[in-house]
């Protein structure tokens, strides 16, 4: 039982919801099933915009008094930061069913752990008929850690009424976090979007493990339990399960470096919330500093050291995928502009990195460029002289060249270096973490096999459909698994700080290198 594809089509995302909410309880009306409407009202279901309200259906509550909790293990640990990431940090993870009383404990070394500290449950039921996944219910807990010391690591585990991981048999269970230092200081940090679960997203992760970043940006399409990609559930496509197997395959890297994520199309899934999130609010627990926390919670902000991060959603602005456009009614736009701003203003933010998941600048044969984020974002990016923009969407590696007013402003050969006060801006397509790769309508050209082309015919997607366009920006094009390193170095006022890009490959093969340097406040 899924949205038509040719109703899913035409509906907005807040259609398609109250679709299958209407027809799933016509249809356990009439089959008298063991989910009746009853169950639905009682709060069985995720409703409205968050999951936050969610609580396990009354079969699944009743079997968690029969489980011995000694025998449940946590898995899917994932952190993220909170609003101020020298001091705050949330630590996620999920059961299998449910579990009394979740916990966390916290310490500077792992024999001295802190008392036990209360996790929030929040719980999503998927019935029967809604997808592939049959009658499931996750368990995601979450437990926001404050007062903690900048620069500091920690040593933290997880658990419930009997798992403890403070016990000595179970010390091998827990894991670390260091949090954000509170000067400017060099760090690391990684990026890519479209992983899914696969074998190629597991070598990524490996990979990404070893380049010890700070933390990790994910732009987008996170473990695509919905394969349609249009923000529907269909009957045969969707399953929730694939987000046990996605968080248990990012546990190795996301269990100790904070798992940042924006949300791309194939995040939105139908049936949990009128946005589509509603099913990310029960895994995820992000930074609360956005402009709609109802419509847009993917949307937020996070400084580390002397660089800002500002995560967006451009499912509000896309004219490809039209399910949530306009869903935030300008406000999202007027937030950026004025975090830019505050940014700018800042005299200890030297950079300033936007990451999201619809590409501004891409040649892809599948998706190419968004003209929404065109349209909306990039005259802000010019403006504030963003230093990095980082999107997935596409299926590949791609870099331009410096852009200004969508023209080429310096061109940007591998190893060149780029100056966004006065040259313009510079874009990345890292979308090929895990999922099947896409093509290039040109020659891949990439470090050691660089093949420099005058201009590559492409489209944009504009309302109403694709409109072509020939362009000169196509810098560095490869078509194989890889994921970005950034290195971050600070300098004193006056001289040049810089970020140090990378483009590498699942082999460890670097593609792609590149400079951006800023004077430092």
């Amino acid at each position: 039982m899924g949205v038509p594809e040719r109703l899913a089509d035409r509906m907005s995302m807040a259609e398609q919801h109250e679709y299958l909410r209407a027809t799933f309880s016509r249809r356990t009306m009439i089959r008298g099933g063991a989910v009746t409407l009853g169950a639905v009202a009682g709060g069985a279901f995720v409703t409205g915009s968050t999951a936050q309200a969610a609580v396990p259906a009354p079969r699944s509550a009743r079997a968690a008094e029969t489980v011995d909790g000694a025998l449940v293990a946590p898995f899917g640990r994932h952190l993220a930061y909170g609003n101020d990431p020298r001091t705050e940090m949330t630590v996620s993870w999920q059961v299998p069913v449910a579990v009394k009383r979740p916990f966390v404990r916290i310490g500077a070394h792992p024999w001295d752990l802190s008392r036990r500290i209360e996790a929030e449950v929040r719980a999503l039921h998927t019935p029967a008929g809604v997808g592939a996944s049959g009658d499931h219910t996750q368990y995601y807990l979450h437990a926001k850690l404050n007062r903690l010391r900048p620069g500091r690591t920690y040593y933290y585990g997880v658990g419930h009424d009997g798992f403890d991981p403070a016990d000595a048999h179970l010390l091998g269970t827990l894991g670390t976090f260091t949090t954000a230092a509170a000067h400017k200081a060099p760090f690391t940090f990684t990026a890519f979007g479209d992983q899914g679960v696969s074998y190629h997203g597991l070598a990524n992760d490996a990979l990404i493990l070893g380049q010890r970043p700070a933390f990790h940006l994910h732009a987008g399409d996170i473990a695509y339990a919905d394969p349609s990609g249009g923000g529907r559930t269909t009957d045969s496509g969707f399953d929730a399960r694939v987000w046990d197997q996605f968080l248990y395959q990012t546990e190795s890297v996301a269990k100790s470096v904070p798992w940042m994520v924006s949300y791309g199309n194939h995040d939105m899934e139908a049936w949990y919330s009128p946005n589509g999130y509603g099913g990310q609010e029960a895994r995820f627990t992000l930074p609360d500093n956005g402009p709609d926390r109802q419509n847009l919670p993917g949307v937020y902000s996070f400084t580390h050291g002397n660089t800002a991060v500002i995560s967006l959603d451009p499912n509000d602005i896309s004219f490809e995928i039209p399910a949530n456009l306009g869903i935030s009614g300008g406000t999202q736009t007027s937030w950026f502009e004025a975090q830019l701003k505050k940014y700018r203003a800042a005299k200890d933010i030297d950079f300033v990195v936007v990451f999201f998941h619809h590409c501004a600048y891409c040649t892809s044969t599948a998706h190419a460029s968004e003209g929404g984020v065109r349209q909306e974002w990039v005259p802000l990016f010019e403006k504030y002289q963003v230093d990095l923009v980082i999107n997935g969407h596409n299926h590949v590696y791609e870099r331009t060249d410096v852009l200004k007013g969508g023209r080429v402003a310096k061109k940007l050969p591998i190893g060149g270096t780029a100056y966004p006060e006065t040259d313009g801006v510079v874009y990345v397509t890292a979308g090929a973490a895990g999922r099947s790769l896409y093509a290039f309508s040109a020659e891949q050209s990439y470090e050691g096999h660089e093949k420099d082309l005058d201009s590559v015919a492409s489209f944009v997607c504009v309302q109403g459909g694709k409109q072509a366009e020939t362009v000169e920006w196509s810098r560095v094009r490869y078509l194989d698994y890889s994921f970005l390193r950034v290195d971050v170095t600070p300098a004193p006022k006056g001289r040049y700080a810089t970020l140090k890009v990378q483009g590498i490959a699942e082999t460890g093969e670097r593609v792609d290198h590149f400079t951006v340097a800023r004077r430092a406040k």
